[in-house]
């Protein structure tokens, strides 16, 4: 009797073990402000929706992000084990197979487009799809080859309120392109900030994300300036078109030149803590600007 429940024990113990590994191929917490943006942009679209669509949508993100984060980890997983950062991952570790890893993303991947198609339209889960090849199987293997991968992964990265309106609408209007755009653009200082503060890493797995040669200088530094200045008109553009209020559009403006003052230290130090200072603000800003929007609106 002692054995059976020490194996029993034993056994609920190793299913723990795996499914927090599986869980940590998802990568949560980017899975979650991925899925949050889709959230927002099917909110933005449908002011009537219930807290179940909404749901449905912001689940429909999280598998098909999560299913992306693992082909990514898939390519890269010889080249974790030499990053600080990512080196003790499920994959450089051992801990799961690539084959487990490839069925586990395949059925989640299939199963948040399948919400998207059955449950909304057939234009948010093709979007979803396009989103997932770009970011898996275009942007990940272009990190090593050029620094134009940023652009290339900013596209999928600036998608999910596009999904988001998309499953809310059926069409892909001008708003869609709004929100689409501020995404998009602000994918920039937020990538370029996070490849500042992880450059030393970076290059030892051989990835090319800063957009200068040489990497942290003066020059890298006014492009993230430039990007984040962007941000400012391009947050005005849902007032003017009637998508929301201009309660919204000052909380946008104001979050625009806190981090665009960010940037101007940057600019002055070209110092690893100034870039830190502008990933953690990137991190606040969209997540603010976009409640504002949906706040302002109801």
């Amino acid at each position: 009797m002692y054995t059976q429940k020490s194996n029993l024990i034993l056994s609920c113990l190793l299913m723990t073990n795996k499914a927090t590994e599986y869980f940590k191929l998802l990568k949560f917490r980017l899975s979650f402000v991925v899925a949050f943006s889709s959230a927002i942009g099917f909110i933005l679209g449908r002011m009537d929706s219930s807290f179940l669509q909404v749901g449905l949508v912001f689940l429909a993100g999280m598998l098909v992000t999560g299913a992306a984060n693992i082909i990514n980890q898939i390519l890269e997983k010889d080249l974790d084990k030499h990053m600080k950062r990512t080196a003790k991952r499920p994959l450089p570790t051992g801990r799961l197979s690539v084959l487990e890893s490839a069925v586990f993303g395949t059925l989640i991947g299939v199963s948040g487009v399948a919400i998207l198609w059955f449950v909304f339209n057939p234009l948010a889960a093709l979007l979803s799809l396009l989103s997932l090849v770009l970011y898996g199987f275009v942007y990940t293997p272009m990190k090593r080859i050029s620094p134009i991968c940023v652009f290339v992964g900013a596209i999928p990265g600036g998608m999910p309120p596009l999904i988001g309106w998309a499953a809310a609408t059926g069409v892909l209007g001008v708003e869609a392109w709004i929100l689409f755009g501020i995404q998009f653009t602000w994918q920039f200082p937020h990538f370029w900030a996070i490849a500042w503060v992880l450059d030393d890493d970076y290059k030892k797995a051989g990835f090319k994300m800063l957009p200068m040669s040489g990497g942290k200088n003066l020059k890298t530094a006014i492009q993230i300036m430039i990007y984040t200045l962007l941000l400012i008109p391009l947050s005005l553009l849902p007032l003017q078109f009637g998508m929301t209020g201009a309660t919204s559009a000052l909380v946008a403006v104001v979050c625009g030149v806190l981090f665009l003052a960010q940037t101007f230290y940057l600019m002055r130090t070209c110092s690893k803590k100034a870039a830190m200072s502008i990933m953690f603000g990137s991190f606040l800003y969209l997540p603010i600007v976009q409640i504002a929007f949906v706040l302002d609106k109801v």
